[in-house]
């Protein structure tokens, strides 16, 4: 072998062994089922702390970037990395959930269309009819001594506040659950089944549309049908798909949220007397059970070639930026998986960033203070029965499937 033949063979091995070392091929389920609780949080601290960025073989393959700044610099570059597709397993969507599927400039209008309707002094309109469905449910549990917190309060609670919010019966709420579990906690195999639930919203958001054009309402349905862009009124095609991305948001998110709080105040004592007798650490304990329990695993599409966190990401591939990953990131937050509650500062990415920050990030955090305040008003002390196991799911969206308490 030539010294030439030698250089090259030592250069194609160095590459190769850098190439394993930036982005290694890891068969990354995001779609991985029911687990314990904090199994999940773990899996994916691990794979953080090993790698900045990895590509995953999954499905049809996707990047997955692991760290809080790279992740935040996806997110603020909208032209780069595109919400045309925001599920790192579907990368050629059928549907166009609007706006969250939108790209600025097309996006910008919408969100200026919104924002009124989720302002601090909108949702702390709203307080008083929150925090009346709020104790009216807790009341009916606190009795019983035992419940699952999941599907006894966490689904019930902010699912009523948004039906009344969209102008939807709340008697149907047992219908629009099994339609929203269709479309975001169905397995890769039942896409059928998820495009059929799509189907069903659909047609009744076009009803409900109709409805309200003839005889208008305090909702927001109500004010979409009104709306104009550059002057024009909005289609019913695209009216149709800002409902349904309502709906599915509106239905899911924060139960979550308040599952995974529950979970962590039931099995943290000492965090559970704290926050009942220091009112006023209220809001930073919010932030931090945001910051630990992150539950959304949002996914990007790449418009163009580029180099992110050592990742080659071609143009129409797909790249997870997984806000756990983020928010438990030791290079940002001290001890990440400790929950502080008065964790200063916290620079979480629990709502996103960049031009696709969570409008009904104010509603969420309100739901999320008055749940807690008005459950630790009636039952102060709750545990985890020593039978019984919390569950949780990975399907996109991380949350509780179960979570029995009792108390005496």
């Amino acid at each position: 072998m030539t010294q030439q033949d030698t250089t090259r063979q030592d250069t194609v091995q160095r590459d190769a062994a850098q190439q394993a070392t930036t982005h290694p091929r890891i068969d990354f389920n995001p779609l991985a089922g029911t687990r314990p609780v904090g199994t999940t949080a773990g899996l994916l601290d691990g794979l953080r702390d090993a790698h900045p960025g990895f590509h995953s073989t999954f499905g049809r393959g996707f990047w997955v970037v692991t760290r809080h700044e790279d992740i935040l610099a996806a997110f603020q570059d909208a032209e780069t990395f595109s919400n045309r597709s925001v599920t790192v397993l579907d990368p050629e969507p059928r549907y166009r959930w609007i706006p969250e599927m939108l790209d600025p400039p097309e996006h910008t209008p919408w969100r200026r269309l919104l924002r009124p309707h989720f302002t601090p002094a909108t949702a702390k309109a709203m307080e008083g009819r929150i925090r009346e469905h709020c104790a009216g449910l807790i009341d009916g549990l606190a009795d019983r001594g035992s419940c699952d917190l999941v599907t006894d309060f966490a689904v019930k609670y902010p699912s009523v506040i948004f039906l009344e919010l969209m102008g939807l019966p709340v008697e149907r709420l047992e219908t629009f659950l099994e339609w929203e579990r269709a479309i975001l906690h169905a397995p890769p195999d039942a896409n059928a089944a998820r495009l059929a639930a799509m189907g069903k919203v659909t047609e009744m958001f076009a009803e409900l549309i109709g409805e309200r054009r003839a005889e208008p309402r305090d909702d927001l349905v109500s004010a979409a049908v009104s709306w104009r862009i550059d002057g024009e009124p909005i289609s019913d095609e695209d009216l149709l798909a800002f409902c349904l991305l309502m709906f599915m948001a509106g239905l899911d998110t924060v139960t979550a949220q308040l599952s995974y709080a529950f979970w962590h105040l039931a099995t943290h004592p000492g965090d559970r007397a704290r926050l009942r007798e220091d009112p006023a650490i209220m809001p930073s304990a919010i932030e931090e059970l945001l910051r630990a329990y992150s539950v959304v695993l949002p996914g990007r599409k790449a418009t163009r070639d580029v180099t992110v966190a050592g990742c080659p990401v071609k143009a129409g591939e797909m790249v997870m930026l997984p806000l756990t990953m983020a928010n438990r990131d030791p290079a940002v937050f001290p001890e990440p998986e400790r929950v502080v509650l008065d964790r200063t500062p916290n620079r979480h990415l629990a709502f996103g960033a960049g031009a696709h920050r969570c409008l009904g990030a104010h509603l969420a955090r309100l739901e999320i203070r008055i749940a807690l305040e008005e459950w630790h008003r009636r039952i102060p002390d709750y545990r985890i029965p020593d039978d019984a196991e919390a569950v949780e799911h990975a399907y996109g969206l991380l949350g509780l499937d179960t979570l029995p308490l009792t108390w005496s």
